[in-house]
């Protein structure tokens, strides 16, 4: 079972990952059912509550105004369709509710109005988290004072991969941004994306990034690469499923009390595939037909496969999030 650790070397991350599968799922497995419910999943939904025009270049995202996808623009969706998406989602099952903003930072008058959203769906009886992009620290602020429970910004990948998927911006800048929201008080959702052509090693750099952090992410989102026609990563060799699993293990391994999140890429995993990442220790899931801009498997399925596995909903935490009631900034 793994001890709560912040000193990851490469090397034994790595083994992790070298371990036979078997010996490798059966560790995960122990050390999920030493911190967790094995058949809990925390469900979150998630909306594009702004869509497309991205200044970013990260190629793997056809909301980038760098490439020439059919992703048409949106502007920011008012309050009321907001709501109704959550209360929607809600009724689905859905205990967090993620709200997701194609910008490279927000402008201060755009932070109101995800502020107002981040009020009226808490006051909807779910958690809330954002994506918005970069923050910085009296924007973190200002979405803790609003009631944010989560806010996500990814690493992606290994420092080393990193300017192959992403130039206009640098591994600091996402890191920085973790760090402005971590000092506000409010729960911290990090992870990656796999399947992007990177390396095992990467993979494990990957980890080490999120494992070493001076707190561990309550949330570690973990993508499988959506391939979408017009961004550069389309028709990149897709990466084996039961290295996806692994890379599930490790995590867990790695991040005892983190919920890993099966994210971007379940539409294509068999059921069978999915009921190996929640043996490997996944315990969280995006639920509903949409992430931001890919399509996810329906509400119906999801449930369906729970049945069979005798899986339910995790309970919601409270209002303050996994970490409870954290000052606003230490002094």
């Amino acid at each position: 079972m793994s001890a709560i650790r912040h000193d990851w070397t490469i090397e034994e991350i790595e083994a992790q990952f070298d371990r036979p599968f078997n010996d490798l799922l059966f560790a995960a497995q122990q050390t999920h059912r030493a911190h967790f419910d094995p058949n809990a999943v925390q469900i979150s939904s998630l909306l594009s509550i702004k869509t497309g025009a991205c200044p970013e270049d990260c190629a793997y995202c056809p909301q980038s105004a760098h490439h020439h996808t059919e992703l048409e623009r949106e502007r920011l969706l008012p309050l009321d369709e907001v709501v109704a998406e959550a209360r929607a989602a809600k009724a689905n099952g859905a205990t967090r509710f993620c709200m997701g903003a194609a910008w490279r930072n927000p402008t201060d008058r755009n932070l109101d109005r995800v502020a107002e959203m981040v009020e009226a769906v808490r006051a909807e009886g779910l958690e809330t988290c954002v994506t918005l992009g970069m923050l910085e620290a009296r924007q973190a602020e200002r979405l803790k004072n609003a009631g944010l429970d989560y806010y996500n910004h990814n690493l992606d990948t290994s420092p080393e991969f990193y300017g192959k998927i992403i130039t206009t911006r640098v591994y600091q800048d996402r890191l920085d941004t973790l760090a402005r929201v971590r000092e506000a008080g409010i729960n911290v959702c990090t992870g990656g994306i796999v399947g992007m052509g990177e390396s095992r090693r990467d993979r494990a750099r990957l980890l080490q990034q999120l494992a070493n952090l001076p707190q561990h992410p309550e949330s570690v989102p973990i993508n499988n690469l959506v391939q979408v026609e017009g961004t550069p990563l389309h028709g990149v060799e897709a990466l084996d499923p039961l290295e996806f699993v692994r890379m599930i293990a490790v995590a867990r391994l790695t991040m005892p009390t983190s919920h890993v999140r099966l994210s971007a890429g379940r539409l294509d995993m068999s059921d069978e595939l999915q009921a190996l990442c929640f043996l490997a220790g996944a315990n969280s899931i995006f639920y509903g037909e949409k992430l931001l801009t890919t399509d996810n498997p329906e509400s119906q399925r999801d449930q369906a496969l729970f049945r069979r596995l005798g899986i339910h909903a995790a309970q919601p935490h409270s209002a303050q999030g996994e970490t409870g009631n954290a000052p606003a900034r230490h002094t």
